[in-house]
């Protein structure tokens, strides 16, 4: 009766709203770092960038076609040209299989191979850039030269960069597609079914229209972590500062605006012409990237309004001119009426285009054209074969095709892995991973980089989870829909974007020189930490979200206040989601070198840092430097490489565990 008396009393009333108003301040500042971030971000690279444009005016650096800056020439576009040509590559390698795969593991699959085959698809997301990097220099290039020894001349390749820049696109095409495919109400296929479409028919006509939206944020969202790409492209495309030509020689050396900037940063002299150059180039990456999004945003919104989920007087164009649509009705209704032919005609004329494209690298022009005439007859004949078959055959046959699409998938992991892995553990003993290199790294251990690896990740933790956390819990606990509140969100998405090299980079404006904290252990945590914040904060949203209202209405009818409920009874219940997010991020975390080799790491340091102000030796970088810089240290460079891929394939492991207990174990 006490304790029910003094719940319920005024004072105890006012006390529990006091809190709940303080607790909601809180939250609110700790979110609003976000933004801060995002200011400082955008505030550095402006301002450095401007020294440059103050000497070139803005259109002669975009336009520019000449990158020689020790002879004052500073033209952007062979940089621009080569990371837009370089996603395209990528791509094209990465839509195909990724949506394929995706189709299969959804619709094909059964419920247990669906719940392998997922996670499995998943772990090529786990391998981190600089290993991906060190796979193509050691084995993806010297097969291409093989393959092409006439057109490689140099080995490295355009062709290397996409194809390994589309295995890395392929995770993130492979989920988002998959879960945007398996969202479809079951009611459409079983009614597609019931009216006696065969599977492929339902799958093409019924699921994948219905699920376009998810696919094309699944398309949108490999480009950005296309775009965004450092290690990997680096290490395989020549970086050489050339537009190709013809422009779809894929055989050409490449260079891209991250690459550039990762190879010239470390030599330039702090606020000279070259300087801020770079500066100006990543402030082109940021909107390249920030246009990407924007796009995704307008095709999924306008794909939403065709579908009916969104009205369509919410869009620009009704707002300005009172429709939806500017084109004349006329002109819509033959679109609409011819749409069929119109598709099939640029299908013929994109077949035409990309195999004159493709055998004019090998063959002369009239050749070239002979071919691709005749690549269109065979298409031609094709689609008239097929219309002769019958359903139930290209039912067949379509479900062979998915199954060795999804082979192909599985067989680039496993030859990935098996190489490194294979070469890597004969590698390891305990001499290996408890000495310190010597010879410049041609001999002795990695204990160094080990240890300078996890101080890393358990500095970066120690900032970022809570931050994180508590901004998740602001935005599914105590935000509203106010501008402050979107002013947030769209905060996190751009920092969510925002390409790895770039928090290199503003942290080592910011942090190592501006706060003078010099290559350091603590400069490293905060560049890493902003840079998987906005993970940490989308999982711990998502997990409270999924927590039922019952729980909440149940705590507050027992006399608990809203920041009794949030932190007592939600976020324990949501603590599996948490979990798995805060591991994941931090996996991703340990497997990055763009953010750390202009603020923490060193290529050589035998002895552990003293302090939080010392620099560290970490795996990622101390991969990149064996690979590129110390010629004969194979064996170390796998050794390296497998330990590197296990910890972090063991932390992407532990999340999988976590998160499938959790499912288990989870009460609604």
């Amino acid at each position: 009766m006490i304790g029910a008396a003094t719940v319920g009393s005024p004072l105890a009333r006012r006390s529990n709203v006091d809190r709940d108003v303080v607790m909601k301040h809180v939250l609110t500042a700790v979110a609003s770092l976000t933004v801060v971030v995002i200011l400082l971000i955008i505030v550095f690279m402006a301002g450095n960038a401007m020294g440059l444009f103050s000497h070139v005016g803005i259109f002669d650096f975009i336009l520019g076609t000449e990158w020689k800056p020790t002879s004052g020439e500073f033209g952007a576009l062979p940089m621009i040209a080569g990371t837009i040509l370089v996603t395209l590559g990528a791509m094209v390698f990465a839509c195909p299989l990724g949506i394929g795969a995706a189709i299969y593991i959804s619709e094909i699959a059964s419920p247990k191979m669906r719940n392998i085959l997922k996670p499995i698809c998943e772990v090529f997301a786990g391998i981190p850039s600089v290993v991906y990097g060190f796979f193509g220099l050691v084995v993806l290039v010297p097969t291409l030269a093989d393959l092409f020894p006439e057109q490689l001349l140099f080995g490295s390749s355009w062709l290397a960069g996409s194809i390994l820049l589309g295995m890395m696109a392929l995770p993130t095409v492979i989920s988002v597609s998959e879960d945007a495919i398996n969202a479809v109400p079951r009611s459409y296929r079983e009614a597609s079914l019931a009216m006696g479409a065969t599977k492929w028919e339902t799958i093409s006509k019924v699921v994948v229209p219905a699920a376009i939206s998810g696919i094309s944020s699944a398309v949108i969202l490999g480009v950005g972590r296309a775009i965004g790409e450092t290690m990997a492209v680096m290490m395989v495309t020549g970086n050489a500062t050339i537009i190709p030509d013809p422009l779809w020689n894929v055989f050409s050396l490449i260079s891209t605006i991250t690459g550039t900037l990762a190879l010239e940063m470390p030599e330039v002299v702090v606020g000279d012409i070259h300087y801020s150059s770079l500066f100006a180039l990543a402030l082109v990456l940021m909107i390249m990237v920030l246009l990407v999004n924007i796009c995704a945003r307008m095709i999924i919104t306008s794909i939403k309004r065709k579908s009916g989920e969104l009205d369509s007087k919410t869009s620009i164009s009704y707002r300005l001119f009172g429709r939806e649509n500017l084109l004349p009705d006329g002109f819509q209704d033959y679109i609409h009426n011819k749409g069929g032919w119109i598709r099939t005609a640029a299908m013929y004329v994109l077949v035409f285009v990309f195999v004159w494209m493709i055998v004019s690298l090998f063959e002369n022009h009239l050749l070239s054209i002979i071919l691709a005439a005749i690549a269109v007859g065979l298409v031609s004949s094709v689609r008239s074969l097929l219309s002769a078959f019958d359903s139930s055959s290209i039912d067949k046959a379509s479900r062979v095709g998915l199954t060795a699409v999804m082979g192909v998938v599985i067989l680039m992991l496993v030859v990935i892995l098996g190489y490194i892995i294979g070469k890597g553990l004969p590698v390891i003993d305990w001499e290996f991973i408890t000495q310190s290199p010597t010879d410049g790294g041609l001999s002795g251990g990695i204990m160094p980089a080990i240890i300078g690896t996890l101080e890393l990740l358990v500095g970066t933790a120690i900032i970022a989870l809570p931050l994180g956390i508590l901004t998740g819990t602001y935005l599914a606990e105590y935000a509203k829909d106010t501008r402050t509140t979107r002013i947030i969100r769209e905060s996190i998405d751009v920092l969510n974007g925002t390409p790895s090299i770039v928090f290199g980079l503003f942290g080592m404006t910011f942090l190592v020189i501006s706060l003078g904290w010099g290559y350091s252990l603590i400069a490293g945590w905060f560049a890493l930490s902003f840079m998987i914040m906005p993970v940490i904060i989308r999982t711990t949203e998502e997990a409270l979200k999924a927590v039922p209202n019952d729980l909440r209405e149940a705590s507050r009818a027992l006399g608990a206040s809203k920041w009794k409920t949030t932190f007592s009874v939600i976020l324990p219940a949501a603590l599996g989601g948490t979990i798995t997010g805060a591991i994941l991020a931090l996996g991703r975390a340990m497997g990055e070198t763009a953010p750390i080799m202009f603020t923490a790491v060193v290529a050589f340091q035998p002895h552990l840092a003293g302090s939080i102000m010392d620099p560290v030796m970490a795996l990622p970088y101390h991969l990149y430097y064996l690979a590129t810089e110390v010629t004969g240290s194979g064996d170390i460079q796998y050794g390296c490489a497998t330990i590197l891929l296990l910890i972090v394939l063991s932390m992407f492991l532990l999340a999988s565990v976590v998160r499938n207990h959790y499912n288990k174990n989870v009460k609604w």
